[in-house]
């Protein structure tokens, strides 16, 4: 798919992201199966990869799936396929589940895992695509999209060869140049700033800190660990938060509307309530609580 520079965040379609949105309905339970997990704040118990949870039913439902957060199950809450599941299921391996034919499994929990990481990158090119101030690189971003949505229909026997590190590293090259030109656009834009300005290396620990009087935005937060983190009532417009760790983090009332590369699971294991802004292609997590009075 090729956009021009005026087109190109109005013909990306909600139709086309919701292919980057899990249905468990055509998955075969293979997040529950393929991934290991071990007992901790997350998961109440060890499962190694390849065996299925004690809460994976017969149908592949799971049987706590809407009490997610009742049982603090944030590691199942802080997951997202970003649709792999469905397409692993119905296309690489045409409908057969794992059950039935017990012959594909061991390849189709591997694929699962790879075909998840390149889902993960056409949801981040995708969103890239609609930042006016990436127009730029757009031509090269889609591009990319497009070769990285190739590799997702390539047979299981060639995903499993797949190098996906290489790839990856590849589109980081772009979501990097996709950051620095949103984030410069909006940190030119801004004619005050509330508060102090600081600066935050890829990682950076912020455990339990307290960032309200940070300007935070347009800043970079790339892989920022956010845990218990005080943002409420923050504004982070044009804020890079790609593997930000949002566990706890406290987003009442903060403004993420116009930030960038933020994902539905991080949303989902954050404290946010229904005054804290979101962009229009994530959802209010069902479990967070109403602003208090």
């Amino acid at each position: 798919m090729k956009y021009s520079d005026e087109n190109m965040g109005n013909q990306i379609s909600d139709k086309g992201r919701s292919n980057l949105r899990a249905d468990c309905e055509k998955c075969f339970g293979l997040c529950c199966v393929s991934l290991y997990f071990s007992a901790s704040e997350g998961f109440p118990i060890d499962k190694d990869a390849g065996q299925p949870c004690l809460n994976l039913q017969l149908d592949f439902r799971c049987c706590v799936h809407k009490n997610l957060s009742e049982n603090n199950l944030k590691g199942c809450l802080g997951f997202d396929c970003f649709g792999a599941g469905q397409k692993v299921a119905q296309i690489s391996f045409g409908g057969h589940d794992w059950r039935k034919a017990p012959e594909y499994s061991k390849q189709m929990f591997e694929v699962f895992l790879i075909m998840r990481q390149l889902h993960e990158l056409l949801w981040y090119l995708t969103e890239a695509l609609t930042l006016k101030p990436a127009r730029p690189i757009h031509g090269a971003l889609s591009s990319m999209l497009d070769e990285t949505e190739r590799l997702t229909h390539l047979s299981p026997n060639y995903l499993t060869e797949l190098d996906v590190a290489v790839h990856r590293a590849d589109v980081n090259i772009l979501l990097l140049k996709t950051s620095e030109l949103v984030r410069t656009e909006v940190r030119r834009g801004q004619k005050a700033h509330s508060g102090r300005q600081k600066t935050f290396s890829r990682g950076a620990d912020l455990i339990a800190v307290d960032l309200r009087r940070i300007d935070l935005i347009g800043a970079n937060l790339r892989g920022a660990y956010l845990i218990a983190a005080n943002l409420r009532g923050t504004d982070l417009s044009g804020t890079d938060l790609i593997g930000a760790d949002f566990r706890d983090a406290d987003i009442r009332g903060a403004d993420l509307t116009k930030s960038i590369f933020l994902t539905q699971a991080q949303l989902n294991v954050a404290k946010g309530d229904t005054s804290t802004k979101l962009p229009s292609s994530l959802t209010r997590p069902t479990h967070w609580i109403s602003p208090a009075k």
